[in-house]
């Protein structure tokens, strides 16, 4: 692995915003040491703070090495604060910003976001982002839910300028209570304090005009992140060819979901035998190990963990119901536990993908599948216990019994 910011390297540096080394890089670098040095990783997963500097890292390896005892789950408390970290759906999160501001519970619009729409290309890659992905179903339900409609600004039958000319009106002119959105290429913003590999990274963020007509004001709630920016190089990142997307809405008439219509949402989100990235993950798998195109499935599958970092959605339907019952904490973080192993389980098969890509080994393609296996229990049982408090909650708060999933 060439770097190009060695020049940082310290026991100290940070591997993200320091050495611009992303999840997937970092687990490029685990395999390396496994298969390169016959380095065996446990089964445990890495927690966000065993990657977090060069010395993390190292002490983390050291352990390994040792045998000693594996890394301890995380606590309820630690959980939840990788939670409060994790990168989930920049389109959900810019909605659900004002929702936020306005003392709305903003947690029934994640939902939709556990299964949220993605894509599988031609030539067998999963995107977490396409032409075809336009959120329409958010924008529906966000109408539907909060009273307020997202309203499209950006014409995808006219060109770049055109578009970005629109944009800096709406910036000049938008009231106070109105938010406008934009999909920007955040990887065209290196100075952002995250660092990522991945090239393009399409993105929505919030803009508002800054102190001076040089400067734009950035609001990412997803990757909770704020400050100015030149605007020069906002508009570049937004004339990229790769992105095309921007909404208006007006936040001052948003209201509070009723229960009928957070029942009409999840019954609209809730599917319990669907588990559409495995599905996808295994087609993908399928048909390049069909073709020979073994060496391909890193990048085919690059994508795995920004779609699966979605699962943690689950917490908020968790909470939404559990909050509303008066069920024990004790117990909702257990099932935190369960949501965190899942989207772990997804890491580890990325990394078993990304070892049968680097080794064309063809009996991984089994391992592949067997975690496949495990992935889809762990979020059937999720599942099941999250429509089984749903049921209680329409019981409890509408005085009706739902038919079964």
């Amino acid at each position: 692995m060439q770097n190009p910011h060695m020049a940082a390297f310290s026991p100290q540096a940070r591997l993200n915003e320091d050495l611009y080394l992303d999840s997937v890089l970092v687990l490029q670098l685990m395999l390396h040491l496994e298969l390169d040095l016959g380095l065996r990783l446990p089964d445990t997963h890495l927690t966000k703070d065993d990657y977090a500097t060069v010395a993390s890292l190292v002490a983390f390896l050291q352990r390994t090495e040792q045998q000693t005892e594996s890394v301890p789950p995380a606590t309820s408390a630690s959980a939840q604060e990788e939670f409060e970290d994790v990168k989930v759906h920049c389109f959900v999160s810019c909605v659900c910003e004002s929702l936020k501001r306005a003392g709305i519970d903003h947690r029934p619009f994640y939902f939709g976001v556990w299964d949220a729409t993605f894509t599988v290309t031609e030539d067998h890659h999963l995107r977490y982002h396409a032409e075809d992905v336009d959120h329409a179903d958010f924008r529906y339900w966000f109408n539907r839910l909060f009273g307020v409609a997202l309203v499209s600004w950006y014409c995808p039958e006219k060109d770049k300028a055109s578009n970005i000319a629109t944009l800096q009106h709406l910036l000049a002119t938008k009231r106070a209570t109105e938010q406008l959105m934009v999909m920007l290429d955040l990887f065209q913003l290196p100075e952002r304090e995250n660092k990522f590999n991945q090239n393009p990274f399409p993105h929505y963020v919030l803009l508002t005009q800054g102190t001076t007509p040089e400067q734009l004001w950035i609001s990412d709630p997803d990757f909770r992140w704020e400050g100015e920016l030149e605007t020069a190089r906002v508009l570049q990142a937004v004339a990229q060819p790769t992105v095309a997307g921007g909404y208006v809405f007006d936040e001052q008439h948003l209201h509070s979901a009723s229960d009928a219509e957070v029942k009409a949402y999840f019954d609209a989100c809730f599917f319990m035998d669907r588990y559409p990235l495995a599905e996808a993950i295994e087609t993908i798998v399928d048909a390049h190990m069909a073709s020979g195109d073994v060496a391909i499935l890193t990048l085919a599958l690059r994508e795995i963990r920004v779609i699966a970092v979605r699962k943690y959605a689950y917490e908020h339907g968790f909470a939404f119901f559990w909050r509303a019952l008066g069920l024990p904490e004790e117990e909702f973080e257990a099932w935190c536990e369960v949501i965190e192993s899942l989207v772990q389980g997804y890491f580890k098969v990325q990394y078993l993908v990304m070892k049968l890509a680097e080794t064309g080994v063809e009996s991984l393609q089994s391992e592949v599948a067997q975690q496949l296996v495990l992935v889809v229990e762990t979020e059937r049982e999720i599942k099941q216990h999250l429509h089984e408090v749903y049921r209680d909650w329409c019981e409890f708060a509408l005085a009706f019994t739902p038919a079964s999933a």
